[in-house]
């Protein structure tokens, strides 16, 4: 069997807390809801879980939700001030928004690809930088709803990682503005999990703690009461005069700490490990993978599982 229960009816039901899945050791894919030891909310580290009362081992740990089942991915860019000031970007009236494609999700721990046309060729440098954010993920379709209105359409929340390589954004993306997508939008660049937190676990998303790490030292260290705008201002205006659907995802933006912006900035290179991190929602552990792959590694069940070449 593929799954043990339907997303959306597994969230709704009235026991569900954190929503896991995972490829077990007998090759099946389970989705349950992840009950975790007493004081621990970060379901990253675990090898097993108890799904319909039976233990399974964990071989792989999935997004919290199959690609296939979203159907847009927004992005939010420049959320926090200090992070548009490090960047010497104007803060932002409304929020900025750029989309990812569904071939960019991918499973809180592996590999991000960086194939060959992201890499450093002659003078063009390879500029991969890491961005921690809030994910928050639909529950019912939306259009033209209020700010008081836009949590009840929220499912829930995860931790996530905008993959995001700043050559292409900005050297190589144009005036007078930055183009997000070639920046933002390979393969594999959107890390979520590990699990999704239901909001009844998460009644205030905006009072969050939200961390980064490169190789163990911590780059970022905010909280997501700095947002400008929150998860309620975000689902309303995203909303406006377009649908948003059930398992539709939104990212809500990275605190400062990146690279961006710094007089002499570290860029990721191959085999740099990124953790990323919510408080109450747990950790995606990512590592900086160099690849000249020709095929993608890319299923809309599974999400990118790895990198070919």
């Amino acid at each position: 069997m593929r799954i043990v229960l339907p997303l959306l009816a597994l969230a709704l039901s009235a026991s569900a807390e954190r929503i896991v899945r995972f490829i077990s050791d007998d090759g099946q894919i389970y989705t349950g809801d992840a009950i975790l030891p007493e004081g621990t909310t970060d379901a990253s580290k675990r090898r097993y879980f108890t799904v319909t009362d039976e233990v399974k081992n964990i071989t792989t740990l999935l997004a919290p939700m199959a690609p296939e089942k979203t159907r847009t991915v927004r992005c939010v860019g420049f959320n926090y001030a200090a992070h548009a000031e490090e960047a010497n970007i104007t803060i932002p009236d409304f929020p900025i928004l750029f989309f990812k494609p569904w071939t960019a999700l991918a499973p809180p721990n592996g590999p991000v690809p960086v194939t060959e046309g992201y890499q450093t060729q002659g003078n063009f440098t390879s500029e991969m930088d890491y961005e921690s954010e809030l994910v928050v993920v639909i529950s019912k379709a939306a259009y033209n709803i209020t700010v008081d209105q836009a949590l009840d359409h929220v499912l829930g929340y995860a931790s996530g990682y905008d993959v995001s390589h700043r050559g292409w954004q900005i050297d190589r993306g144009g005036e007078p503005q930055p183009q997000y997508s070639m920046g933002k939008d390979a393969d594999g660049w959107a890390p979520w999990g590990p699990v999704l937190v239901t909001k009844d676990l998460i009644p205030n998303p905006q009072n969050l703690s939200i961390f980064a790490k490169v190789n163990g030292v911590t780059m970022q260290n905010d909280t997501t009461a700095n947002m400008l705008f929150g998860v309620a201002d975000l689902v309303s205006f995203f909303s406006m005069g377009i649908t948003l659907l059930p398992g539709d995802i939104i990212y809500t933006g990275t605190p400062s700490g990146v690279q961006l912006g710094k007089p002499d900035p570290v860029w990721l290179v191959d085999g740099d490990v990124v953790e990323v991190g919510l408080e109450g929602l747990g950790t995606c552990t990512s590592t900086i993978t160099y690849s000249n792959a020709t095929e993608s590694a890319f299923d809309p069940i599974l999400g990118f599982t790895g990198v070919k070449g």
